[in-house]
């Protein structure tokens, strides 16, 4: 069966392939990303990706999401290698604080500008932290401690980052992103509240609308020429 952890790699490395094939002679190459997380990184598939893209020199960022734990496994329990960025073996690699948002900026403009230049593809680690389990069903404490949670949270947090980062550069006050925070959660909560009090949507045209168009615009909708239902009777033909 398919592994949706990993099934969009390929599917990333076939559009690596058509900014590859598509490319203006001498202009940068439209770049793909495909990200997936560290549970992950050892699967078949992407491997196979990586081999291409590196033979093909494809545009490709192969991004690891290491949250450390996968969905409920130590990386020091599931891989035999931990430094995920150097798992391309001659692919060049990079690490980023992925809890950092100016780090990640910075660092995937270099990324993007590197691959998009035709030097082939590249890996990226973002060192990440989830603080709450991997489903409903994970506590998230039975692999690590609260201690280490809350170690994480109050050194790394991404959002306290910010927060300090505006302060610091004199962007803004205390005041300030404490207001901006009140907006953004009654924003928040008058959406909830319409999105709890509306009817669920119909499947036609939700269903079809949107999924092919010409230029990307929303007025140039074009239905997809025949859409296979489950129940082959129920199929659409436009």
């Amino acid at each position: 069966p398919e592994n949706p952890c990993r099934s969009q790699v390929p599917v990333g490395l076939g559009l690596a392939f058509a900014n590859h094939y598509n490319a203006t002679p001498g202009k940068p190459m439209q770049v793909a990303i495909a990200c997936y997380g560290d549970g992950a990184a050892n699967q078949g598939q992407i491997w196979e990706s990586a081999n291409m893209a590196s033979l093909w020199k494809l545009p490709m960022i192969f991004c690891i999401e290491n949250n450390h734990y996968g969905m409920g496994t130590s990386i020091d329990r599931h891989s035999s290698h931990s430094d995920y960025y150097k798992m391309g073996n001659h692919i060049p690699g990079v690490r980023m604080d992925g809890m950092n948002v100016l780090a990640v900026k910075e660092g995937m403009r270099f990324v993007k500008d590197y691959v998009g230049q035709g030097n082939g593809p590249m890996y990226v680690e973002m060192m990440t932290y989830r603080y709450h389990g991997h489903s409903m069903s994970d506590p998230g404490t039975t692999y690590r401690n609260r201690e280490e949670i809350a170690l994480t949270r109050s050194t790394r947090d991404p959002l306290e980052f910010v927060k300090k980062t505006l302060i610091e550069a004199g962007f803004a006050d205390a005041e300030q992103i404490k207001e901006t925070e009140k907006r953004i959660r009654k924003e928040v909560a008058e959406q909830v509240k319409q999105a709890k009090s509306s009817s669920p949507p119909t499947i036609e045209p939700h269903l079809f609308q949107y999924v092919y168009s010409k230029d990307g615009g929303k007025e140039q909708n074009e239905f997809p020429p025949h859409v296979r239902m489950p129940d082959f009777a129920k199929s659409k033909w436009y």
